[in-house]
């Protein structure tokens, strides 16, 4: 007999279970023989458990690094996300579906299994060299976080920094973690030029909530620090208290606001919960394990600001929701921003210095 086991959570990962992806023919359990009950060795849970938690790093073999957008939402037209997966493990993530493409599941694969371009450098510089190409300004970190615990040992991010910084092209870096500090050296040189901007993300402010929801992110108060520094290093930070979850962080939305304000930051914005595809139901195995007291009353919410469902994919309303739930936060965002004084126009970026360093080979300059 066969017995099915169930999903435990893992200590430093924010999801519950490792659901396949939607693209895959057949389901995946974990499952007990009875071997170990029937007292034979060779067959430790704990372990077993522990492998499966460990993080491998692959290599992503992508021809190009920037990727293009035409969204009405976002105010960047391309993006460069130097990692596939993101060992953060923030169970909301909207981009865990995106996992499903590789052919792993949007769960724990996403935060265990990760991809990394170790050519985005090179890649960058060619394409930022090709014939008619036009500067806009790049959002690194746009999908997966540029900054998670590997980038300490893959410097992937820092090495496409070293080239937008040498091509004097504009680079807003959306992150949650901390490690955005050891780039000052890049970032502060260009933010006085014009060319870089950095949002942070603040989920809560409460420590023991950011680590059952992010549970490898920076704790709030490292990020609020290193908003202080970024600002007092003269780089422009905005922050993100993002993303609201209905009936569970959303009455913090004034106070991460004010905290950003204290901190230096000169722009705050939010994002209300998105829940596309499998992570409607990553996200409800999260909320009736951490919060069953609430998780019916979460989702109910969800669902009023998603037309009755746990997703609305519409471009307009699928960062801000629909309803009368959806249209009270935007009120309050509202007032507190204008009361803040966060609540800046966005900044301009140049495109103007924008200057292909020489390379071997090229012809000499006369003047």
């Amino acid at each position: 007999m066969v017995d099915i086991l169930d999903d435990r959570p893992l200590k430093g990962r924010g999801t519950i279970s490792n659901r396949v992806g939607r693209f895959e023919a057949h389901a995946r359990m974990r499952t007990d023989d009875g071997w170990a009950r029937a007292g034979h060795d060779g067959w430790d849970e704990e372990a077993d458990l522990e492998i499966a938690a460990a993080t491998q790093v692959r290599l992503d073999a992508s021809r190009s690094v920037i990727s293009y957008n035409d969204s009405p939402d976002v105010n960047f037209d391309r993006s460069i996300n130097p990692y596939r997966g993101c060992e953060h493990g923030c169970v909301y993530c909207f981009a865990r579906p995106s996992h499903a493409y590789l052919g792993h599941s949007p769960g724990l694969d996403f935060e265990t299994i990760l991809y990394a371009k170790r050519e985005a450098p090179a890649l960058l510089a060619k394409e930022l060299r090709a014939k008619g190409y036009t500067p806009q300004p790049i959002a690194l970190g746009a999908n997966t976080d540029a900054y998670q615990p590997i980038e300490r040992t893959e410097r992937i991010t820092r090495g496409v920094l070293e080239v937008l910084r040498d091509f004097r092209h504009p680079v807003g870096i959306i992150t949650k973690s901390p490690l955005v500090l050891r780039d000052l050296d890049i970032l502060a040189p260009m933010a006085a030029d014009g060319l870089a901007r950095v949002s942070i993300s603040i989920t809560t402010l409460d420590r023991d909530l950011a680590r059952k929801l992010e549970p490898r992110a920076g704790t709030p108060q490292r990020r609020l620090d290193a908003v202080r520094q970024l600002s007092q290093a003269g780089v422009p930070v905005s922050v993100l208290a993002s993303p609201m979850i209905p009936a569970l962080n959303d009455a913090e939305l004034e106070g991460i606001l004010a905290a950003a304000k204290d901190a230096g930051a000169s722009q705050g914005h939010y994002i209300l919960l998105r829940l596309p595809r499998e992570l409607g139901d990553l996200m409800e195995e999260w909320l009736r394990l951490h919060v069953p007291d609430r998780a019916d009353r979460v989702l109910s919410l969800i669902r009023q600001c998603r037309d009755g469902g746990r997703n609305h994919a519409e471009f307009g309303t699928r960062m801000r929701g629909t309803g009368v739930y959806a249209q009270l936060l935007n009120a309050r965002y509202k007032l507190a921003v204008k009361r803040l004084g966060l609540d800046q126009r966005r900044w301009s970026m140049r495109c103007d210095l924008f200057r292909p360093p020489p390379q071997a080979g090229d012809q000499l300059a006369l003047f």
